[in-house]
């Protein structure tokens, strides 16, 4: 059991990591129902994930809150610019999710997959080294 929050983020970060490389075996191995019912799982993970970082960890500003605003120091760009990162990979996920569910399309959800990797590698690594230290 994660002994703080950071802790548990990060779990949630490894579990993720399970989670999309299920899909990427299912891909790899040719299999359009598996790889549609691994990324239905990411997908669903993912959203609950971001959802309760952004309800604990990443407070919005009232309005706009993934534009600038004035006075934005850098402690205010680093929660824009993650919660910003968040909308990304949800939405890059959400349309390997529609490539399948759609229109199985395995070679269109395979292309985006290294995308999406890539992205959800870098911002995990990026919450890690910046945001969670200052969590405590």
């Amino acid at each position: 059991m994660a002994s703080t929050l950071p802790d548990r983020l990060e779990q949630e970060h490894r579990r993720l990591d399970e989670l999309f490389g299920g899909f990427v075996a299912a891909v790899e191995a040719g299999d359009p129902a598996a790889a549609r019912a691994a990324i239905a799982d990411f997908d669903d993970a993912l959203r609950r994930h971001t959802a309760d970082e952004e309800a604990l960890a990443l407070p919005a500003p009232a309005q706009r809150p993934l534009l600038p605003h004035d006075g934005e120091d850098a402690a205010a760009r680093l929660v824009r610019e993650l919660r910003l990162e968040h909308v990304q990979v949800r939405e890059l996920s959400a349309m390997i999710r529609r490539l399948l569910d759609e229109k199985g399309d395995l070679e269109g959800a395979r292309r985006l997959a290294g995308n999406l990797a890539r992205r959800w590698d870098a911002h995990t690594t990026r919450e890690e080294r910046e945001l969670f230290p200052g969590l405590g």
